[in-house]
């Protein structure tokens, strides 16, 4: 649970640390833009933020709630985005994600996250290196994180590429895939769903700042908000290529799959049928009755050429049909 409030003037950094009840003070102040930055927020932080900046309670309610949907809600003051971020764990196969929450006006942005698993500190570096931009208000602060958001959506696609690419490879391999292999498919397989389903929500909000719906955004920014909807929309893209990947990858395994039990079975029946012509034979010249060269030598010669003979023939049809 930490506060960082960092107070801006004419776009450039002029001072940290300011106490929350002290915020309403700095913003009396011309050309000076306010960014306050929460980690884990409490209700006591927020009901003083909604005092001090005039917070619609919706949006604090949502901001205390975890598991948000990627939303852009308008209300009379202030803007609330909502986004998801995203981090895959290629060896276990797990995404895990993380919230942030944004109150957003012309002279002031509040980032609220639910734990610290984002870090916005490389946000605040870029923000030091572009004073003209951010002249034009808190609304650059907001492109910044959303930019560094979409920025880690990028690092798991290629991610999942990489992965799949390598799974691709090996489905051809004879050795069985191991079952920490499986699963890590699975998992893997899971997280892609679940990483559709963090970025598709987020189209939406970002296409609203792109195309003006809101009110009061700088028309300069209108390009850097263009920009983030076109990374969202190919990371969609990449991501319903890789979700026709992996679908075809599922169904190329089973195919090969049935293929090599298909094999198997053929190498088994083969050679059940050719063990089945010396079985056959000794079990009838093995009864205890007369019959045509009984306790005779050439009853086994005869024996012996008909289980040789018949063996080959069928040895030899087997491996021309590649049964064997």
């Amino acid at each position: 649970m930490t506060v960082h409030v960092r107070v801006y003037r004419e776009g450039r950094l002029t001072q940290e640390g300011v106490d929350l009840a002290e915020v309403s003070e700095h913003l009396e102040m011309d050309a000076t833009m306010v960014w306050i930055d929460l980690v884990e927020p409490t209700a006591q932080q927020l009901a003083l933020l909604a005092d001090e900046l005039d917070l619609h309670e919706l949006a604090v309610e949502d901001a205390l709630k975890a598991r948000q949907r990627p939303k852009l809600d308008t209300y009379e003051n202030h803007l609330f985005v909502a986004v998801r971020t995203a981090h895959l764990d290629v060896d276990t196969g797990v995404l895990t994600s993380s919230e942030v929450h944004a109150f957003l006006n012309t002279r002031w942005i509040v980032t609220a996250r639910v734990d610290d698993r984002f870090d916005l500190a490389p946000v605040a570096a870029r923000l030091g290196r572009s004073p003209s931009l951010l002249c034009h208000g808190a609304a650059f602060v907001l492109y910044a994180v959303l930019d560094a958001v979409v920025d880690d959506y990028f690092t798991a696609v290629d991610a999942f590429d990489e992965f799949y690419d390598e799974m691709s490879e090996g489905m051809f391999e004879e050795r069985p895939i191991a079952r920490d292999r499986q699963r890590q498919w699975f998992e893997m397989r899971r997280s892609l769903v679940q990483f559709h389903r963090t970025v598709a929500p987020l189209r939406e909000v970002v296409a609203s700042l792109d195309r003006r719906r809101v009110e009061g955004l700088p028309e300069p920014l209108e390009p850097y908000f263009g920009d983030v909807y076109d990374h969202v929309i190919r990371v969609l893209e990449a991501t319903e290529s890789l979700r026709e990947l992996a679908a075809s990858i599922v169904e190329t395994n089973l195919s090969l799959r049935d293929y090599r039990q298909n094999q198997i079975m053929k190498r088994v029946t083969s050679w059940a049928a050719i063990v089945a012509v010396p079985t056959l034979i000794t079990g009838f010249y093995g009864m205890n009755v007369p019959y045509p060269g009984f306790a005779r030598q050439w009853g086994v010669i005869v024996s012996v050429v008909l289980m040789v003979a018949l063996s080959g023939w069928l040895y030899v049809s087997f491996r021309r049909r590649d049964w064997l």
